[in-house]
Order: C-alpha cells, then structure tokens, then sequence
C-alpha cells in the first residue's frame, strides 16, 4: 500500500513537470496565450505553498552566506565608525582643555597685585617631583626676557621662582618644593617665612612667635622687605592650622598655597628684581 502511494506521488510530479515544460514552450512562441495563462494560473495556486516552503528553507542559507562574503567589509565599516568616534571625543576634550587655558589666561590678566610689573606669560612643558623637590620647566628663557630669581605667579598667588634660565626654557622651583622659602606679612604687621616641605605635604609658617593671633583663613603675603626675593603683596598661602606647644620657641602654623598649583598650564613670569 505504501509502494502504491508513493508510486503515485512520483506520477504526479512527473506529469506535473511535463506539463510545466510544454506551457513554458508554448508561451515562448506566442500561441495558445489564452490556454496558457489559465493554465498557469492554476499551476501557480498548485506550486505557490510549495514555492515559499522551499524559499523559507533557502533565503536564511543565502543570508548567511552573503553575511560571510560581507563580514570583511561591515568590519572595515565598524573600525571605521570606532575610529571618527574616538576623533570627535579627542576633538571634544582638546576644546575643553583650551577653554581651561583661555580662563587662565584671563585670570592671569587680571591679577590685582601684580600692579604694573612688567611679565612673561609662559606655558609649561614639564613637571617634576619627588620626596622634597617640586619644579616645573617654562617654554621661556632668557631670549624672551625671563631670568633667574624672577618670580612666578598663577591664578591665587604665587606659584614659585625662577632657579635656572636657558635660551628658550627656564625651570621654577614650586613654592612646595623642600627649599623653597618666601618672607611674608600677615595680620597686623606681623611677618613670617612660609617653607615648602614638599610634594602633597603641608606647608609651614615659621618664626611667629607663641601665641600670636593667628585665624583660620587668613592669607599671608609676600612681605617686600629690604633685599626681599619677592615684591610686596602677592598671596602666597592661606592658614590651615595652629596651635603653640608648650615651651615652644614659636607659633606651629600649617598652611596651604593660595596658587592652584594643579592648575600650571599657564603661567605668568614676573620681570621684578630687588631693588639695589
């Protein structure tokens, strides 16, 4: 019995092959086009639920193929798209970087104690630090007016000095640098020497006397006096502590710089010698 069905199963489709054959040929030379036409309209209602399972089955095979063949270049395409990303989000950084350097750059204009002192407005180039040395390198030297001893000043106060001058670089030794000593005034004439005692350490006020009125907050600055290595009234650090031990020969104030030494993109090179 099955013999029997599948026998006739394959009759069928022969027949039905055949058939599709002739009226291909017939419609190829142009005759019998009325026939025909109902002839195929039938045949395509017969074929057309066979037609879509076999296309079901072939278009997901084809797909993955044309996938394969196009992987190569839908890659290039996505390193491509990474690439113009990655652009952007450096263009995009680089314009908030010199946005941060323009607001310093005014800043630096409009520094009040700078009075009329002539200055150099350099950029950095290099930082260095260690256990007690801070120093940056400027992009300016003696050939654009910058010498030793001069002082430098950023947005806050004073960002330290001038210890060596090239041609076309100097290097400054930072206010929290271990040698770094500056003379100042604060309060009611009172005068001390804040000391740098290096890198991310706090920064000291020596030689104030016991139990001298001191407040927390309040901005010490840098003195003037007689054969000072800096002129008067620069902010150079804000009082973070104090107190006086007991038999101590002077005040232990700690303090912290008013500069934004994080923040030394740009500088100002103050051209200021003492007077003789």
């Amino acid at each position: 019995m099955a013999r029997s069905r599948r026998s006739r199963r394959t009759l069928t489709v022969v027949v039905l092959v055949v058939l599709s054959l002739s009226l291909i040929s017939l419609d190829l030379n142009g005759r019998t086009h009325s026939l025909t036409s109902g002839v195929k309209s039938v045949a395509n209602d017969v074929y057309a639920p066979l037609r879509q399972g076999v296309l079901d089955v072939i278009n997901p095979i084809g797909n993955f193929f044309a996938g394969a063949f196009h992987y190569g270049s839908v890659q290039s395409e996505n390193e491509r798209l990474q690439r113009t990303i990655g652009q952007l989000r450096a263009q995009q950084a680089e314009r908030g970087f010199e946005a941060r350097q323009l607001r310093e750059l005014l800043a630096l204009a409009q520094l009040p104690f700078l009075a009329s002192l002539p200055t150099v407005t350099a950029q950095t180039i290099d930082e260095y630090s260690s256990n007690f040395t801070a120093t940056i390198t400027l992009d300016k030297g003696r050939a654009d007016g910058v010498d030793v001893g001069y002082p430098v000043v950023g947005a806050g106060g004073l960002v330290g000095q001038v210890i060596q001058s090239f041609h076309h670089t100097c290097v400054v030794r930072l206010v929290t640098d271990g040698q770094s000593k500056v003379g100042v005034t604060f309060g009611d004439q009172l005068t001390g020497i804040v000391d740098g005692q290096g890198p991310g350490r706090t920064m000291t006020a020596d030689l104030v006397a016991p139990h001298t009125p001191v407040h927390k907050g309040e901005v010490m600055f840098t003195s003037g006096l007689d054969a000072a290595a800096f002129p008067p009234g620069i902010p150079v650090a804000s009082v973070a502590s104090f107190h006086t031990a007991a038999g101590a020969s002077q005040e232990s104030i700690d303090v912290h710089p008013k500069a934004d030494l994080s923040q030394l993109a740009y500088v100002d090179v103050v051209q200021w010698v003492p007077p003789t």
